[in-house]
């Protein structure tokens, strides 16, 4: 349960509102068929309202729930307190300033990375977005897009550091676990001073959020199981209605995983990565050692 409803994002408030929802469908000893079928709804309506995918809700459809489940004046209120929250408020990258600036597959991440119980990231190449400094990923994008104006560049800075509110949010902080190779601590993105300031991030990071956890694979350890490029994988707190996802991007394109068989094999890759990464202190050193060679 949300604390403070008020301050809460939409995505949260629909991601709670879908767990109690199907809690109670679940008590009431209700199919998901056998609601859709009463209401007259499409299955994907009831779908998508349990596992908080849906932009907005209508408190409408929560009151119909809530008498068809039997649910008592209190929960009553609260479900269509996150319903109207919905209809209230944006999530931040649904607002003007950074809407034109994501993709719709990206957009559609961006609701399941807000709601996410666990991330589990690796990267080869750089640093893990949720932990980059402003002046590196203006860094990156200088080099990656060049063919984008200034004030592009300046949009997309500013989504990628609004989406590290998630590690310090108050309701349900995201626990992030990143690998990272240990090239990405020597490739000197933006010059030494931003590469100095970055790792210097990461390890304030790494040792203020207990959240956070970071793992470096040393050259040392040789050949290993990442070497297919980087993957995120988010795990959510209602594992009955949200199972694991792989979130997989290039510079073309991105897509989101949700095949049990594909999630299960990254999820063993990602366990063997952690295996073969040294543990978070000796990694904080490692990165520490780094800081003194910018």
């Amino acid at each position: 349960m949300i604390t403070d409803i008020e301050s809460a994002t939409p995505a949260l408030c629909r991601l709670h509102l879908g767990t109690e929802l199907r809690q109670l469908r679940l008590a009431a000893d209700l199919k998901s068929t056998q609601v859709v079928r009463r209401l007259i709804w499409s299955p994907s309506k009831l779908t998508r309202l349990e596992t908080g995918e849906n932009a907005t809700v209508e408190p409408s459809d929560v009151i119909a729930l809530c008498d068809m489940y039997g649910a008592d004046g209190e929960k009553r209120a609260l479900l269509t307190a996150y319903a109207a929250v919905t209809k209230t408020k944006k999530d931040w990258w649904q607002t003007a300033e950074y809407r034109p600036a994501i993709s719709p597959t990206f957009r559609a991440y961006l609701g399941l990375e807000e709601t996410a119980a666990a991330m589990h990231k690796y990267e080869a190449e750089f640093v893990p977005g949720l932990l980059q400094t402003e002046e590196y990923i203006r860094a990156i994008y200088q080099v990656a897009h060049e063919d984008r104006d200034p004030g592009q560049i300046d949009t997309h800075v500013a989504v990628r550091m609004a989406r590290q509110d998630v590690l310090g949010r108050k309701e349900l902080p995201l626990r992030f676990t990143a690998v990272i190779n240990q090239s990405v601590l020597h490739r000197e993105v933006g010059g030494s001073s931003v590469m100095r300031a970055q790792l210097e991030h990461i390890a304030e990071v790494a040792s203020s959020l207990p959240v956070v956890r970071v793992q470096v694979v040393p050259f040392k350890s040789g050949a290993h199981a990442g070497m297919n490029g980087a993957f995120t994988i988010l795990a959510f707190r209602d594992t009955d209605a949200l199972k694991p996802i792989v979130y997989l991007e290039n510079l073309g394109d991105a897509q989101v995983v949700r095949s049990t068989s594909d999630v299960d094999q990254y999820e063993r890759v990602f366990t063997d990565l952690q295996a073969d990464a040294l543990g978070p202190k000796e990694s904080l050193s490692l990165i520490r050692e780094a800081i003194k060679e910018h």
